[in-house]
């Protein structure tokens, strides 16, 4: 919800996957410690919490959401 269905951020401060220079230009461990740990773009009123607030996300499930992010927006 707070990368918005286009992936440019619906709301403020969520990353903007579709920004050439934005943040799918993390390499994948980068992506998968703040999916795991959660994390806050600096400027950012709020910030994306562990696990994307879904406890039962599991490593593969993670994985499978940044492989799903980059074939969608990363092009």
């Amino acid at each position: 919800a707070c990368h918005g269905e286009n992936g440019a951020g619906a709301v403020p401060g969520a990353p903007n996957f579709t920004d050439k220079n934005g943040r799918l230009t993390k390499p994948d461990e980068v992506l998968i410690e703040h999916a795991v740990e959660g994390f806050q773009t600096p400027g950012s009123p709020m910030g994306m919490p562990e696990l994307g607030g879904n406890p039962d996300l599991t490593d593969q499930d993670i994985a499978d959401v940044i492989a799903y992010i980059r074939q969608t927006f990363g092009k």
